[in-house]
C-alpha cells in the first residue's frame, strides 16, 4: 500500500545526523565531547535536567506533584463512572496529562511490544537502516528533527502509520524480530480501543454527544517508537525538545522504568513517574482548540539518563488532514467567547511545524482576540 502521508508533512523533513545509539556507544563512559549540534548549555542551570533514578529519592510529594491516575475499569463501571469521570474532567482541565490503569490492553500484548521494541533497537545499524524514510518522508527508522539544523535531539526513533490498516506501508515495518509486525498490529488495535473509550468519556464530560469526538478522530493513528541512549553528560542534551502534540490524544507506554518525560507545570518542569503497565495520556492541540481552551495541551520534553537507555512508544490520535478544526459549536453557546480560529487540520499542521522552526508558539497564531 502506498505511503499515506501528505506532502504537507514535509515541514518535518529529516535532517541528516549521526545515529545517536552508535554515537552513545562510541562515547561510553569516556570524557569524549558531545558533538556541538547536540549540546544545550542552557540546561546546565536546570535543577531537573538530569534523570538519575536515584533509589534514595523517595519523596512522595503532594497531589500537585503527581500526574492524576484514571482507572478505566471504574470509568466504565456504572457504579463508579460518575466519580471517575469527574477525575478525568479535572485532569484534562487542570493538568492536560494523566495516567490510565486497568485500560484493557492485555499484559501479554504489552510485554510482547516491549520485547519486540527492545529487540529491534538492538539490531545492527545496517539492518535498521533498511527501514529508513524516503527523502523528505516521515515513516521509517532514523533521527527526525523538527526544530532546526543547529540542535539535535539525543534519540533515535521509528515512526509509522498504524491506523487505519489500509494506510499502512509495510515497506517501513521491520521484519526483525519476526513477530514485530503482528505484535504492533495487536498493540495498535488495542490502543485504538482505549482511545475511543477516552474520547467517549471526554465528550460526555463536555456535554457532547458521545460520538462527536470519536467521529472527528476516527481511525487516524500514528506511532512513534523512541530510543534514548544514555549520555554521560545528560545535563547538556535533550531527548526531545519542549513541545506540545498536534493531535487529539497521545497514549504513551514506557518500556522500562527509566524516567525521562517531564511536563511544564506552573512554570517548572515536573518529572512523570509512569506506573507499571500504565498508559501516560496527554491532551493535544487539536483537542484544546475543539474544546475552546477548556482542556489544555501542555508543553513537555524528554530528558536522558546518564547510565541507562530509555524506550517508549507513543500513539497519536489525530483528525484527518481535511477535517475542519475550531471550537465546537456545542461549546460556543450563549455568551461564550470563541478563543481559536477555525481551519483545516493540514493548514494548522503547517503553522505547527513552521512555528517550531522559527522558535515561536504556534498556538498564539491560533488564538483570536490577542
Amino acid at each position: 500500500m502506498a505511503e499515506v502521508v501528505r506532502s504537507s508533512e514535509s515541514w518535518a523533513r529529516s535532517v541528516p545526523s549521526e545515529n545517536v545509539q552508535g554515537l552513545a556507544q562510541e562515547m561510553g563512559d569516556t570524557c569524549m565531547e558531545i558533538p556541538e549540534r547536540y549540546v544545550r548549555l542552557e540546561l546546565d542551570v536546570g535543577v531537573t535536567a538530569i534523570c538519575d533514578d536515584d533509589d534514595d529519592d523517595d519523596d512522595e510529594g503532594g497531589s500537585d506533584d503527581k500526574v492524576p491516575i484514571i482507572d478505566m475499569k471504574r470509568l466504565l463501571d456504572p457504579n463508579f463512572s460518575l466519580e471517575e469521570s469527574a477525575k478525568l474532567h479535572s485532569a484534562c482541565m487542570d493538568w492536560g496529562f494523566f495516567q490510565v490503569v486497568n485500560h484493557g490492553v492485555s499484559d501479554e500484548v504489552i510485554e510482547e511490544i516491549k520485547v519486540d521494541l527492545e529487540e529491534f533497537f538492538k539490531l545492527p545499524l545496517k539492518e535498521k537502516k533498511a527501514f529508513a524514510p524516503l527523502p523528505g518522508g516521515l515513516q521509517g527508522y532514523g533521527h527526525k528533527l523538527v526544530l532546526n539544523e543547529e540542535k539535535l535531539e539525543w534519540q533515535d526513533m521509528m515512526f509509522l502509520i498504524t491506523q487505519p490498516p489500509h494506510a499502512r506501508n509495510f515497506t517501513f515495518w521491520p521484519t526483525s524480530p519476526p513477530t514485530f509486525r503482528s505484535t504492533l498490529d495487536k498493540y495498535s488495535t488495542e490502543i485504538k480501543s482505549v482511545s475511543r473509550c477516552l474520547f467517549d468519556a471526554i465528550a460526555k464530560n463536555l456535554g457532547l454527544n458521545p460520538e462527536v469526538l470519536c467521529g472527528i478522530f476516527k481511525d487516524h493513528q500514528r506511532m512513534r517508537m523512541n530510543y534514548y541512549p544514555p549520555c554521560p553528560k545528560a545535563n547538556q542534551v535533550l531527548g526531545i525538545n519542549p513541545h506540545t502534540d498536534a493531535g487529539g490524544l497521545t497514549l504513551l507506554l514506557q518500556v522500562r522504568d527509566v524516567q525521562g518525560l517531564q511536563i511544564k507545570r506552573k512554570g517548572k518542569w515536573l518529572p512523570v513517574e509512569p506506573l507499571d503497565k500504565a498508559l501516560v495520556v496527554n491532551i493535544g492541540d487539536a483537542l484544546e482548540i475543539l474544546t475552546n481552551g477548556k482542556y489544555a495541551s501542555v508543553e513537555h520534553r524528554v530528558m536522558v539518563n546518564k547510565k541507562k537507555e530509555r524506550l517508549s512508544i507513543a500513539a497519536y490520535h489525530s483528525p484527518s488532514f481535511d477535517h475542519i478544526i475550531g471550537p465546537l459549536p456545542e461549546l460556543k453557546q450563549g455568551s461564550c467567547e470563541e478563543y481559536y480560529k477555525t481551519m483545516k487540520y493540514d493548514k494548522y499542521l503547517e503553522f505547527h511545524f513552521i512555528a517550531k522552526v522559527k522558535g515561536k508558539n504556534h498556538m498564539d497564531y491560533m488564538k483570536l482576540n490577542k
